[in-house]
C-alpha cells in the first residue's frame, strides 16, 4: 500500500521541513495536494511559491472547517502533520498546548476515522538532556523529561497517543537538528548553517556559545546534524512503506559531530578560513540546552530505509553553495 498516490494534506506546509516535503513531492510527480499553514507576516510565503499544490487554506480556517464538519475537504490518503509552533523559547504554555498538542489530537482521531496514513512531527526536543537515553522503543515513555515548554507540548501528544493505541497506527518523527534550504523565516530558530553564513558574510566570522559544561569544551558540544533532504526522504518513507512501520522513529544522521566541526565545513564551503569567536550564552539557555544529541536509528533501518545519508561535509557544501550563495528556495 502507497499513501502517496491520492490526495495528501500536509500543514505547515509552508514552513521549513514542511515545503521541503511539498517539494520532495513534485520531484515525484505528485502535485495533489493541499498545504495548510499560518502565512503571519514573515517571509515564508516564498517557500511556496516554486512548489505545485492543488490549494492552500490558512490554518485557522482549515481547523475551524474540520471540527464543524469532517468530511469538508474531502478524503485523504496521507496526512503529514507538520504544523507546530517550533519555537523552543516559546513561554506561552496554554498557546503550546492548544497549538502543539490539542490540535494534533483532534487531527490524528480524524486521519483515523478516514483510514489516512498519519505521520506527525514529535520532536528530539522530547528527550531532555538526554540522562534518560535518546531511544525511540517507546519503552516508559513516561521517563523522558522534557526542558522546554515545545517539547513537552510534543511528549504529551506521544504520550496521549501510545495510551489510546494509536502508536499502532500512526507514525510519529523525532527530527533531530535539521537544516537546509527553506528555513530563512525562521528567525532565532534558523539552523547554524543559515546564521553562520550571515555572520560571515557581514564580518567574517561566527560566533559560537561557550560551554558551561565540564565534560564539554568550547565549541565541543556535539549535536546529530540532519539535512533537510534526508528529513523529508525519512519522512515519506512512512507513507510509502506499506504501512509495516508505526510508532515513534528518531530521524537523524545517526552521527554526532560539533559545533566546531560544522562551522569549519560552512568556512571551507565558502573557501575561506575559519574565523570563530566564542560568546556567552543567553540565561535563558543556560538550564536547558542539549550539550549532546545522537539519533539512535537503527530502529528507522529496521523499517526498511535503506537510502545513505549525506555526508556533513558535502551537505553544507549543497546548502551553502545552490541555496543560501544564489537565495534560492527549493524547487528554483
Amino acid at each position: 500500500m502507497n499513501a502517496l498516490n491520492g490526495r495528501i494534506l500536509i500543514t505547515g506546509g509552508a514552513g521549513f521541513i514542511g515545503s521541503a516535503l511539498v517539494w520532495a513531492l513534485n520531484q515525484r510527480g505528485h502535485s495533489d495536494i493541499l498545504v495548510t499553514d499560518i502565512l503571519g507576516n514573515d517571509e515564508k510565503w516564498r517557500n511556496l511559491v516554486p512548489l505545485k499544490f492543488s490549494d492552500y487554506v490558512e490554518a485557522d480556517a482549515f481547523r475551524h472547517r474540520l471540527t464543524s464538519k469532517g468530511s469538508a475537504f474531502g478524503k485523504f490518503s496521507a496526512v503529514f502533520h507538520l504544523g507546530a509552533c517550533s519555537a523552543t523559547t516559546e513561554r506561552n504554555a496554554s498557546y503550546l498546548i492548544d497549538n502543539n498538542f490539542a490540535f494534533t489530537k483532534e487531527l490524528a482521531l480524524w486521519a483515523l476515522e478516514q483510514s489516512a496514513r498519519f505521520v506527525y512531527a514529535s520532536s528530539a526536543a522530547t528527550y531532555g538532556d538526554g540522562a534518560q537515553g535518546m531511544d525511540d522503543t517507546e519503552k516508559d515513555l513516561g521517563r523522558l523529561r522534557p526542558l522546554n515548554m515545545y517539547g513537552y507540548s510534543k511528549h504529551l501528544f506521544d504520550l496521549h497517543a501510545q495510551s489510546n493505541g494509536w502508536l499502532n497506527q500512526i507514525v510519529g518523527v523525532k527530527y533531530f537538528n535539521v537544516y537546509g534550504p527553506n528555513e530563512d523565516h525562521k528567525g532565532d530558530m534558523r539552523s547554524l548553517v543559515n546564521k553562520a553564513y550571515q555572520q560571515i558574510m557581514a564580518n567574517g566570522k561566527v560566533g559560537l556559545f561557550k560551554s558551561y559544561h565540564p565534560d564539554f569544551k568550547d565549541g565541543e558540544q556535539m549535536r546529530d546534524f540532519l539535512y533537510v533532504k534526508d528529513a523529508v526522504e525519512m519522512t515519506l518513507h512512512f507513507a510509502d512503506s506499506g504501512y509495516s512501520a508505526n510508532g515513534l522513529f528518531n530521524l537523524g544522521s545517526g552521527e554526532a559531530n560539533t559545533w566546531l566541526t560544522l562551522t569549519k565545513a560552512i568556512f571551507s564551503a565558502l573557501n575561506r578560513e575559519p574565523q570563530i569567536d566564542f560568546i556567552d550564552m543567553p540565561e535563558v539557555l543556560k538550564g536547558k540546552y542539549q550539550y549532546f544529541t545522537k539519533a539512535d536509528i537503527g530502529k528507522l533501518r529496521r523499517s526498511g530505509y535503506a537510502r545513505k545519508m549525506t555526508p556533513l561535509t558535502e551537505a553544507v557544501q549543497d546548502y551553502v553553495q545552490n541555496a543560501l550563495g544564489p537565495g534560492k528556495k527549493l524547487g528554483e
